[in-house]
């Protein structure tokens, strides 16, 4: 964590990546317990890469990162266990001084994308703030993305013994 602050200078950046199977919430390279026939382990890796110049740049190799540019977070799920993950899902947390991309969330094999605007505990497809109006009264809209704290993966299927999911967001820099 510390080489990464001082790559990214005085930006503070953390991006976090929580797991959850079967309802359980644990974070990367965990092992889960037992399924019926075996036991799943998913292993979790998160990659970060900066956009420089219409090439992307891995973050362990940039010294800082400037405002306005645009961070790509990589997820990738590996299940070397020997059963299926069930209820397997993935959240990707918006680091703090970055704002969330609108329509960047990404993820293969059907996943439903939902959004977090309280730092996790509650996810929506489309986040809903009240907004006072001018004669006093409130009213419901969407969130802006620039509330959005946390991106949650979430597959209908259960990932196979052996299986591999993938699943990216991006954020710009403030």
């Amino acid at each position: 964590m510390t080489k990464l602050k001082k790559k990214l200078g005085v930006l503070p950046l953390l991006a976090l990546c929580l797991v959850t199977v079967g309802g359980a919430a644990v974070f990367a390279q965990k092992q889960f317990a037992p399924a019926q026939h075996g036991r799943p382990e998913v292993k979790v890796m998160l990659s970060g890469a900066v956009e420089r110049e219409g090439a992307q740049v891995a973050l362990d190799k940039v010294a800082a990162v400037q405002p306005g540019e645009i961070l790509n977070w990589n997820i990738t799920s590996l299940n070397e266990g020997t059963a299926a993950a069930r209820e397997y899902k993935t959240v990707g947390h918006v680091p703090a001084g970055t704002q969330f991309v609108a329509g960047s969330a990404q993820a293969e094999n059907g996943s439903n994308v939902t959004y977090s605007i309280d730092g996790g505990k509650t996810y929506s497809t489309q986040p809903i703030v009240e907004e006072k109006q001018a004669d006093g009264s409130v009213r419901q809209i969407p969130a802006p993305v620039s509330m959005y704290t946390e991106v949650r993966y979430e597959w209908s299927d259960a990932l196979a013994a052996g299986g591999k999911l993938s699943a990216s967001y991006k954020v710009r820099v403030k």
